[in-house]
C-alpha cells in the first residue's frame, strides 16, 4: 500500500514538472512574441509619420514653378503602393508579404532621396522656410526609422534563437510559433557609392 501511494506521488509530480516546463516554455514564447508585435508597432508608426510628412513636402515642392513633374509624381506613386500593403503582425510570419512591404518602403525612401537631390538645383525651395522644416522633420524621421527598424531586428533575432533552440523548439513547433522575417538591406547597399569632384 505505501509503495503504491509513493509512486503514484512520483507520477503526479512528475506530471506536474512536465506541465510546468511546458508552461514556462509556451509563456516565454508568447512574451517573445509580443515583443516582436510591439517593436513591429514602433516601426510602423515611424512609417506613418513618413506617409504623413510626404503630401506636405509635395505640396511645398509643387509650389516652385518648374520643379520636375516626375521627381514628385515618382514620390506620390511610391507613397501610394505603400498605403496599398498593410502588414498585419501576423503576416510577419509570411518573409514574401514581408519582403514586398519592405521592398515599397524602399522605394519610397528612394524616391524621395532622388526628390531632396533634386531639391538642390531650387535655391528658392532651399530657402523656402516651410520646406526646411519639412525636410528636417523628414530626416529625422528616416532616422527614427533606422533605429526603429535596428531595434524589431535585435528582438527578431531573440524570438527566432529562442524558437529554434533546444527543447522550445519542440513546443514551438507543436504551438504554430513561426520564425519572422527580418528587415534587410536594401539590394546594392554593399556597393561603395562614387564620389565625384
Amino acid at each position: 500500500m505505501k509503495k503504491g501511494i509513493w509512486i503514484l506521488i512520483g507520477v503526479v509530480v512528475f506530471i506536474f514538472l512536465i506541465v510546468a516546463w511546458y508552461t514556462n516554455i509556451y509563456n516565454n514564447l508568447v512574451s517573445l512574441d509580443e515583443q516582436v508585435t510591439q517593436a513591429w508597432s514602433q516601426v510602423e508608426n515611424q512609417y506613418q509619420r513618413r506617409a504623413d510628412l510626404i503630401p506636405n513636402l509635395v505640396q511645398t515642392v509643387k509650389g516652385v514653378a518648374n520643379f520636375e513633374k516626375e521627381t514628385y509624381t515618382a514620390v506620390t506613386e511610391a507613397r501610394a503602393k505603400v498605403g496599398q500593403i498593410n502588414i498585419t503582425p501576423q503576416m510577419l510570419n509570411d518573409p514574401k508579404a514581408f519582403a514586398m512591404f519592405q521592398q515599397a518602403q524602399d522605394k519610397l525612401s528612394g524616391a524621395l532621396s532622388r526628390l531632396l537631390v533634386a531639391v538642390e538645383n531650387y535655391p528658392q525651395l532651399k530657402a523656402n522656410e516651410n520646406f526646411l522644416q519639412l525636410q528636417a522633420q523628414l530626416e529625422g524621421t528616416e532616422n527614427r526609422i533606422a533605429v526603429e527598424r535596428m531595434k524589431f531586428n535585435k528582438v527578431v533575432q531573440e524570438y527566432n534563437t529562442y524558437i529554434r533552440r533546444f527543447p522550445s523548439n519542440i513546443i514551438a513547433n507543436m504551438s504554430g510559433f513561426r520564425e519572422k522575417a527580418y528587415f534587410k538591406a536594401q539590394a546594392g547597399a554593399e556597393k561603395v557609392p562614387k564620389v565625384k569632384f
